[in-house]
């Protein structure tokens, strides 16, 4: 059935997330001293419920970058929207996954 161009769509039903749910992204950057805090200060501005206890940190092969997963609860693709943009747009992260 093709959904006419005029009717809003709901982002619920075109999400392949539930929500809430526990939701992992990997943050890359620079391995330098505050990084990991910025990474976890910035999930806990869209997660207060965040756990910094469940990070997991990941060296490159050389050590000169070090990659951090964060899980956090996501409720909303605008949620998640706005968390991608605050971690990307952060000067120590390079990539966010």
């Amino acid at each position: 059935m093709t959904q006419a161009p005029d009717t809003p769509i709901d982002a619920r039903k075109e999400s392949l997330i539930e929500y809430p749910s526990k939701f992992p992204i990997k943050v890359m950057g620079a391995k330098a001293d505050g990084f990991v805090h910025a990474v976890t200060q910035i999930a806990e501005q869209f997660d207060p419920a965040f756990d910094a206890t469940t990070v997991e940190l990941r060296n490159s092969k050389a050590g000169n970058y070090l990659g951090v997963t964060i899980t956090v609860t996501a409720t909303s693709r605008e949620q998640l929207d706005d968390l991608y943009r605050a971690l990307s747009s952060h000067p120590m992260v390079k990539v966010v996954l």
